[in-house]
C-alpha cells in the first residue's frame, strides 16, 4: 500500500493525477474550484502575462483581499518565474507606490475596491496595470486581460521566487529577498510535501481554514503547504469567531494558520456559543506572529484539544516548532529548531551564552541566504556571518528549547535595570478588564525611562483612575514592582497589524511629541 507521502502531491500533478479533487472548498466570493480548474485558472494568467511582454525574473505586486484571486496570482507568478509581491490591501495608495518603486515591480492587480489609485498614474515603469472583481478608471479589468487566453500549462514552465515585503505601514519599505530557485514548479511544489509532514498535514484529509491575511508570509506558507497536501482551502475574508467555530463543523476543518489575538476573540465567545459547535475535526493549529500569553494557549488547549502548534521565525526563514505535547511540558517556549536551521544565543559582543542565560536570538540556516533588497547595510547589520537575527531576546535551555522574552528594540532600562514589556503584557492581559494591551517606555529624567501601559478595556469596564490603581496593584502583586506600569492610559484601539503585531514605535512617538508638546506650552 502506497503511503500518503510518497504519492505525488503539489498544485500541479494533483490537477494532473486528481483534477476533480476540491481545492477551495469555500471563499469569499463564494467561487467553489478543483485542483483542475484551479490549474486553469493560473495557466490561463501566465499566457495572459506572458502576451503583455513579462518575461521570468520580472516583479509582479497584487493588492488583494482574502479570496480566490490572490490564489491564481500567486500560482502564476510561481510557474512562470514571475517575482510575485504579495501586499496587504489595506496599504494606502502611497504606501503601495512606495513599494512599487522599490521593487521595480513592472506590473500590478488590485481590488477593485481599494481607495483611490491615482497615485500610480505617472510611474512610467509599470507596463500593466489590472483591476480585479470589478472596474478601477485607468486600470484594465482581469477578464480582459486573460480572456481568449488557453488554459493548458504554458511552456518554459520555472519557479518564480516571490519578494516578501514586511507588513509594516510604516516607514522605509523592507524586503526579503532571495536568488533564484532553478527546478520544475511542479517538483517544488511536491517538496512542500516535507514542510506539510514537519507538521503533520496529512494528504487529502479534511480541509484548512483560512482566516489571517493571505498576503501575510505565516499565513501563506501554510495555505501553499495545505494546497500542495491536497487539504481544500475554506477562504475567508475576515476573522469572525463564530463564523470561524461554523466553518470548523460545517467543512470539518482539520488544519489552521491563526494568530494569538484570533484566540483572544475566541475564548471571549460566551461558553453557550462555544459549546453548541463540533470542533473535533481539528488535528493541526498553527501560530506565530507575535507572543501567545501561556494563559491564553493553555485554554484553546483545554478546549480544543492538543492541536496547538507553534513556530517561531519571520520572512527571513522558520526557526522553531513546539509540538503540543511538548509545549505542554515546556509552557512558554516557542520550540526547538527545525532541520537545517541552528539556533545561538550571543552576547552583545558576539559570544555564545550557555543554556539558560538570557542574549540576542540568531539563526542560522544550513540551505537559504537572503538579503534585504536594495539595502546592503540593514542586510549586514543583522547577520554575524551566515546567522542572523530577528531582533528578539531570549534564551535556551538544556534542551536546546527556547524560550523568548522580547524583543531587543522594545526592551525598556529603567534605574539601569533591563525590563521586557512582554513579561508585564502577559499579566495585565490576564486581567479580566483588559482587552488589549501596550508596555512601552518612556524618556524619565530620573529613571532613564519609566513604564507605561496603554490598555483598551472589555465592553463592560470603564477608564477610570481608580481601574488604572487596580490594574497597577494587579501587576505588583504577579511581578517585581520595578517591572510595573507607574502610569497607565486607556485608549478605545491600539496599532496592529492584521497579524497582532503590535506598532509600539508608534506609539513611542505619539507619546513622546506629546510630551515635547506639553513642555513647549509649559
Amino acid at each position: 500500500m502506497q503511503h500518503a507521502w510518497d504519492r505525488r502531491l503539489g498544485v500541479w500533478w494533483i490537477a494532473e493525477d486528481q483534477p476533480d479533487a476540491l481545492a477551495i472548498a469555500g471563499s469569499a466570493s463564494g467561487t467553489v474550484l478543483t485542483y483542475r480548474e484551479l490549474a486553469e485558472r493560473a495557466h490561463r494568467l501566465v499566457h495572459a502575462l506572458r502576451s503583455r511582454g513579462f518575461a521570468a525574473g520580472d516583479a509582479v505586486a497584487y493588492a488583494l483581499p482574502n479570496d480566490v484571486d490572490i490564489v491564481v496570482w500567486q500560482l502564476a507568478c510561481q510557474e512562470s518565474g514571475l517575482r510575485g509581491i504579495a501586499l496587504n490591501p489595506s496599504l494606502s495608495g502611497p504606501e503601495i507606490r512606495a513599494i512599487l518603486e522599490h521593487s521595480g515591480a513592472t506590473g500590478i492587480a488590485i481590488h477593485h475596491s481599494h481607495p483611490p489609485t491615482t497615485e500610480f498614474n505617472d510611474l512610467s515603469s509599470l507596463r500593466l496595470r489590472v483591476s480585479v472583481g470589478g472596474e478601477i478608471p485607468t486600470f484594465e479589468r482581469y477578464d480582459d486581460l486573460v480572456d481568449g487566453q488557453p488554459v493548458t500549462a504554458p511552456d518554459d514552465r520555472q519557479f518564480g521566487v516571490p519578494i516578501s515585503y514586511s507588513s509594516g505601514t510604516t516607514g522605509k519599505p523592507k524586503a526579503i529577498e532571495r536568488p533564484p530557485a532553478p527546478g520544475d514548479p511542479s517538483v517544488i511544489a511536491d517538496g512542500m510535501k516535507l514542510f506539510g509532514q514537519a507538521f503533520q498535514f496529512i494528504p487529502f484529509d479534511g480541509t484548512h481554514l483560512v482566516t489571517a491575511g493571505m498576503h501575510h508570509g505565516g499565513c501563506q506558507s501554510f495555505y501553499q503547504t495545505a494546497l500542495n497536501c491536497g487539504q481544500a482551502l475554506v477562504i475567508h475574508q475576515k476573522f469572525d469567531a463564530e463564523r470561524t467555530l461554523a466553518a470548523i463543523e460545517e467543512h470539518r476543518v482539520s488544519t489552521a494558520y491563526m494568530v494569538p489575538t484570533q484566540f483572544v476573540r475566541l475564548l471571549r465567545l460566551p461558553a453557550k456559543t462555544r459549546d453548541q459547535y463540533d470542533v473535533s475535526s481539528l488535528q493541526v493549529i498553527v501560530h506565530s506572529a507575535a507572543p501567545c500569553p501561556v494563559e491564553v494557549k493553555r485554554q484553546m488547549m483545554d478546549w480544543w484539544g492538543p492541536v496547538i502548534w507553534e513556530t517561531y521565525g519571520g520572512m527571513e526563514g522558520a526557526a522553531t516548532i513546539a509540538k503540543p505535547h511538548r509545549w505542554l511540558e515546556k509552557p512558554g517556549t516557542v520550540g526547538r529548531a527545525v532541520r537545517g536551521m541552528t539556533l545561538r544565543v550571543l552576547d552583545d559582543a558576539g559570544n555564545e551564552l550557555p543554556a539558560g542565560e538570557l542574549g540576542n536570538v540568531y539563526l542560522e540556516s544550513a540551505r537559504q541566504t537572503f538579503e534585504y533588497k536594495g539595502d546592503p547595510e540593514l542586510t549586514a547589520s543583522i547577520h554575524r556571518g551566515r546567522a542572523f537575527t530577528l531582533g528578539d531576546v531570549g534564551y535556551l535551555d538544556a534542551d536546546g528549547y527556547l524560550f523568548l522574552r522580547d524583543r531587543a528594540k522594545d526592551m525598556i532600562i529603567s534605574g539601569g535595570v533591563n525590563i521586557y514589556p512582554a513579561e508585564v503584557e502577559g499579566v495585565l492581559g490576564s486581567h479580566p478588564a483588559v482587552d488589549d494591551v501596550a508596555v512601552i517606555g518612556l524618556p524619565d529624567d530620573e529613571w532613564g525611562e519609566s513604564v507605561l501601559a496603554v490598555v483598551t478595556l472589555t465592553g463592560d469596564a470603564t477608564p477610570s483612575a481608580e481601574l488604572a490603581a487596580e490594574l497597577i496593584a494587579f501587576c505588583r502583586s504577579r511581578l517585581a514592582h520595578f517591572k510595573c506600569p507607574r502610569a497607565v492610559d486607556f485608549r478605545d484601539e491600539l496599532p496592529r497589524t492584521d497579524t497582532g503585531k503590535l506598532f509600539k514605535r508608534l506609539l513611542r512617538d505619539e507619546y513622546s511629541q506629546a510630551e515635547d508638546a506639553a513642555e513647549r506650552a509649559g
